[in-house]
């Protein structure tokens, strides 16, 4: 049996009922003495590279909102019940890990029962105090909810 996430792992984020999630920027160097996820969702315009741990790839222009909405709560759902699992390590990444890292965390933290006007603040203060960078991506976390 694998081990979980170190909760005091840089850009890992607990959610209130104890899942963790890692957040973080695909541009910055991964510690090599960290342990790799076993689940990965990333969010960019383009496909990412291949990585050696089952993944997705969520079209999300930097920036932007997902390109498909459905698709991005479908998989967001998905990404929020395999973090259920204490031996996952489920990663969320984009190119900075803030904007749509951030966003995508949020909507995590609405999914795990925090009110959506209340998701984008939690997730400053619990993981990066700049995440959710554009007043749509605000938005989208707020309408997450309904």
């Amino acid at each position: 049996m694998s081990a979980g996430w170190d909760e005091r792992a840089t850009g890992v984020l607990r959610l209130p009922s104890g899942r963790l999630v890692r957040g973080r920027g695909l541009r910055r160097e991964l510690d090599p003495r960290s342990l790799p996820p076993t689940y990965g969702v990333y969010l960019l315009g383009k496909e990412p590279p291949e990585v050696p741990w089952e993944s997705r790839w969520l079209r999300w222009p930097d920036f932007r909102l997902p390109r498909d909405r459905a698709e991005a709560r479908k998989v967001l759902t998905q990404t929020w019940e395999r973090a259920a699992d204490p031996a996952e390590r489920v990663e969320i990444a984009c190119g900075g890990g803030r904007g749509r890292t951030g966003t995508a965390l949020a909507c995590l933290a609405v999914l795990d029962g925090v009110p959506p006007e209340e998701a984008v603040r939690f997730v400053r203060r619990d993981y990066d105090r700049h995440a959710v960078e554009t007043p749509w991506q605000r938005t989208y976390v707020r309408r997450f909810g309904g």
